[in-house]
């Protein structure tokens, strides 16, 4: 073993086991790296009480556009406030965002509404998701991000199973994100990606006032 000088000396017992380790572990990551070898899109599904879900796609969506992707955002329920990601992206020659439905059920208390909300923003969705309409976007994209979509299949307001045709029949290379607190099983049956966001704590729940640039 060298030091950061290049002088030699000899490895202790530790020092040699964490060697060991390191060397079987890469091993290991280098196999399951090597076997990775199909290339297409993904279908990312993002859920749970915790706070993060669309903080993570909206990241997810920068990483993107930073390799120079295209991306197409269908915000499924509008609240009351504008938020910062709509104001930061709303103008990306790369994004195409759209803010739909009017805003969250306690505040319309109109089913109807709300139902009608859904269909249209669900009809924009299409129009990256269906291979046949892909086409009548105002350009092709590489990343779609449906927020809080899974509120509408939790409502009823969207047939799941229709949701989920559609997104197993999408472009094959066309990354999508989904967003909600819940996810139908048949979402769930066609993810390549799950992740559960936990809630272990809020601040709203201490007394701590929604802010900018952190709930919205």
């Amino acid at each position: 073993m060298r030091n950061d000088a290049g002088q030699q000396y000899a490895m202790t017992a530790p020092e040699e086991s964490y060697q060991r380790r390191m060397l079987k572990k890469k091993q290991i990551i280098d196999e399951r790296i090597a076997q990775a070898a199909t290339e297409r899109g993904v279908l990312i599904l993002l859920k749970g009480n915790g706070k993060g879900k669309s903080s993570s796609a909206f990241g997810t969506m920068a990483r993107a556009l930073g390799h120079g992707q295209r991306a197409a955002v269908i915000q499924f329920i509008k609240g009351t406030r504008e938020t910062g990601e709509h104001l930061f992206f709303k103008d990306h020659p790369n994004v195409d965002f759209h803010v739909m439905g009017h805003g969250f059920s306690w505040e319309t208390r109109d089913p109807e509404r709300e139902a009608e909300a859904a269909r249209q923003a669900w009809q924009m969705a299409c129009r990256y998701l269906i291979p046949s309409t892909a086409s009548n976007a105002p350009y092709p994209v590489q990343l779609v991000i449906l927020d809080e979509l899974s509120y509408m299949l939790k409502y009823g307001y969207l047939d799941a199973q229709e949701v989920a045709d559609v997104l197993a029949a999408r472009p094959p290379t066309l990354n999508v994100i989904v967003t909600g607190r819940t996810m139908a099983l048949p979402l769930q049956e066609i993810a390549d990606t799950i992740s559960v966001i936990q809630d272990e704590r809020h601040a709203f729940r201490l007394g701590v006032k929604a802010q900018a640039g952190i709930e919205f």
